[in-house]
């Protein structure tokens, strides 16, 4: 099958052929002509499946051939919204957006966090047919009166189950009573949990439902290994790997801000260019860090979890998992950005001893096991004995038989307070846009400890630091409403 048998309008056809993609992916298969039919639509997509041309080319399509479709000189109104949870995906679905709408007149724009609010507002004012937006921002706007939603025809709520993850169901719930009622609703998630399909209920109206994969699995073009190592020659072994493999794009994943900061400082004195991505950076140094590393300029590019699902990068070869994520499903999300769209890549994995545990976790997830391969010169201490593992001031145990949650209680499974940042879309190349707002989170605490009274404090509190894991459980406060 090829993008012609779909139904698209000729320009859609055009630019992405320019695009470079001629053959669509099971999920753009079956999205694209779900959407083009007209009704809702409950899709569960994993990360690199080409989701975002699955409902960004059909809306386009859409957009254009209904009555109301925008004339040169006429006013604009917003007529498409897109809701997702972070900024990295935010700006990668417009710049989607842009680019296949290249011979179209559409005008798009995306809203997030880190930046003044004034481009935005002007924006607005000069007129919008599809918007990208992050909660937090897009509510910023609609309690100062600056974005008027009632002319919305089509709703995308992209990764909802991150948006879940990060306690944006009130948010949700606020931007879906000021949508109208009347629209064509599209909710995309990576797993349909009961939390999902009670979301679904209240946005879709007899939804089509579609599943192009196996849940939690991982592309079959991705060789996946296990280096077991001492924690204290992790360093050293991933400038070993670097060096004597010639590997000159590498994403490596740490789980803490100061964690990818140290590790930069050490991959810069050994003669490795890198920098490091995560929420204590401004979105300028994020933006430019990316763009950089896209480039092929910068060797490495250190991020925690809050890049798991916003980098998307043509065969990307080489994915490092320097700590293993104490969240099984963020080990997916990690080693999607490579092997996207059919590319192949590889993902390896340093181990100590003190993550046996969320090894363990992880290939129960998978259901499989992932190889092990113990590099010369750098072979483990046999006698060497598990230490806990600190986020912040939450301990959490990784190896086998002693895993419980830091915080306010751990379930069993040492995965409290993980917030980390989980998500993925295949966009193709470009320049990502300058236009932004507030990309607001929350953290997932372990089973027991999170209450929704919290919500707001701790989207708040994590907004200072872009998606990042809140160390500590936000104090009880009272919420008026």
């Amino acid at each position: 099958m090829s993008f012609e048998n779909l139904g698209l309008i000729e320009p859609l056809l055009k630019a992405v052929l320019e695009a470079g993609y001629s053959t669509p992916t099971p999920i753009q298969a079956q999205a694209i002509p779900a959407v083009l039919a007209g009704g809702d639509l409950l899709a569960g997509a994993q990360t690199g499946t080409g989701k975002t041309a699955g409902f960004t080319l059909p809306l386009l399509h859409k957009l254009m051939t209904s009555p109301s479709a925008p004339q040169a000189g006429g006013r604009r109104h917003i007529r498409a919204l897109i809701l997702t949870p972070t900024r990295e995906l935010a700006a990668q679905v417009e710049e989607s957006v842009r680019i296949y709408s290249k011979y179209l007149p559409i005008r798009s724009a995306v809203m997030f966090g880190g930046v003044g609010m004034n481009p935005q507002i002007e924006a607005l004012r000069r007129g919008l047919d599809v918007l990208v937006a992050t909660p937090g921002r897009l509510l910023d706007h609609l309690q100062q009166g600056t974005l008027d939603l009632s002319h919305v025809e089509y709703f995308v709520l992209d990764e909802a189950d991150r948006m879940l993850d990060m306690g944006f169901i009130h948010d949700i719930r606020r931007v879906l009573a000021v949508l109208p009622p009347k629209k064509q609703s599209l909710l995309f998630s990576a797993t349909f949990s009961d939390e999902i399909k009670a979301l679904a209920e209240r946005l879709l109206n007899a939804p089509k439902v579609i599943e192009v994969a196996r849940r939690n699995a991982t592309a079959e073009t991705i060789a996946q290994k296990v280096h077991p190592v001492d924690r204290d020659h992790k360093r050293e072994l991933l400038t070993h790997l670097i060096k004597t493999n010639n590997w000159h794009q590498v994403l490596v994943f740490t789980r803490m801000k100061h964690g990818a900061n140290r590790l930069v400082e050490y991959l810069l004195k050994q003669d490795v260019t890198a920098m490091a991505i995560h929420g204590n950076k401004s979105q300028s140094a994020r933006t430019r860090a990316l763009a950089d590393f896209k480039s092929g300029e910068l060797q490495v590019l250190v991020a925690t979890d809050i890049a798991a699902r916003g980098i998307d990068i043509d065969q990307l070869p080489h994915v490092v998992n320097f700590e293993l994520p104490n969240v099984p499903e963020d080990y997916v999300h990690r080693i999607g950005r490579t092997g996207r769209a059919g590319a192949e890549g590889e993902a390896v994995s340093l181990v100590c001893i003190d993550e046996e545990g969320f090894l363990a976790d992880i290939e129960k997830l998978i259901k499989r096991s992932i190889p092990r391969e113990v590099v010369p010169g750098f072979e483990p201490d046999p006698h060497a004995r598990a230490e806990p593992i600190q986020l912040g001031r939450r301990v959490l145990h990784g190896a086998p038989g002693s895993r419980s949650g830091g915080g306010g209680g751990g379930g069993g499974n040492g995965r409290a307070g993980s917030g980390n940042n989980r998500g993925g879309q295949q966009a193709p190349k470009g320049k990502s846009s300058n236009f932004s707002g507030n990309n607001q989170g929350g953290q997932r605490q372990a089973a027991g400890a999170y209450k929704p009274a919290q919500a707001q404090d701790m989207r708040r509190r994590s907004d200072a630091a872009n998606n990042e894991p809140v160390a500590s459980t936000p104090a009880p406060r009272r919420v008026r409403g």
